[in-house]
């Protein structure tokens, strides 16, 4: 076996548990605790957990469109509430959990440049972490980490995450499950475009003052 074939089966062994856990994951929409399932692993994904809510919230929506909204409000609590908790390891606890968990993921470059922009305006920096391609994790464990305050924390989580998972919902709701692969698609287009939509906003409400 040469090295390009090693390191072929090395890449798919390293990717085998992922897609386990994401089958598992995706398992829960298929029985009556979907909605608890969402709710914990929402809670979970913001601190430590690498399977975003997105995948079970579109299942779940696709399964029953009538519910979406549902589904995204039970996504948005569990999500924010699970950002208070990676905001109190970064803040209580960074040196033993947090930076492990930075670690595990590779992810201490996005680290530093999420910090930088605590810096620089911690409300528009939370605000538009939802949309990010960066583990929403780094920016809750950083901001307790970089002692952001806490309310304007909450605020700005509560409005990123939850736009987040109601323009999903919105969209299963009015186009049904034919939606996916457009959501699969084209999500990154569409949070770019909300959140040049919310700075610009922000900036028009500080002009105003």
């Amino acid at each position: 076996m040469d090295s390009s074939e090693q390191a072929e089966v090395h890449g798919v062994r390293k990717v085998q548990p992922l897609r386990r856990l994401y089958d598992w994951v995706l398992h829960w929409a298929e029985t009556p605790y979907g909605p608890w399932a969402l709710f914990i692993l929402a809670f979970c994904e913001s601190s430590f957990f690498p399977i975003p809510p997105d995948v079970l919230l579109i299942a779940l929506a696709i399964s029953i469109a009538k519910k979406s909204f549902r589904y995204a409000l039970i996504c948005s609590v569990g999500s924010v509430l699970g950002g208070c908790f990676g905001y109190f390891i970064g803040y209580e606890f960074f040196e033993h959990v947090g930076k492990p968990i930075i670690h595990l993921y590779g992810v201490g470059d996005k680290f530093e440049l999420v910090s930088q922009q605590y810096q620089n305006n911690a409300f528009v920096a939370v605000a538009i972490a939802g949309f990010t391609p960066i583990p929403y994790k780094v920016f809750t464990i950083a901001a307790g980490a970089c002692s952001v305050n806490f309310l304007t924390f909450v605020i700005a989580s509560a409005i990123s995450r939850s736009a987040r998972f109601f323009i999903i919902a919105a969209l299963i709701y009015l186009f049904g499950g034919r939606i996916k692969n457009f959501i699969d698609r084209y999500f990154n287009v569409i949070s770019i475009a909300f959140v040049v939509l919310l700075i610009g906003g922000f900036a028009i409400i500080k002009l105003l003052r």
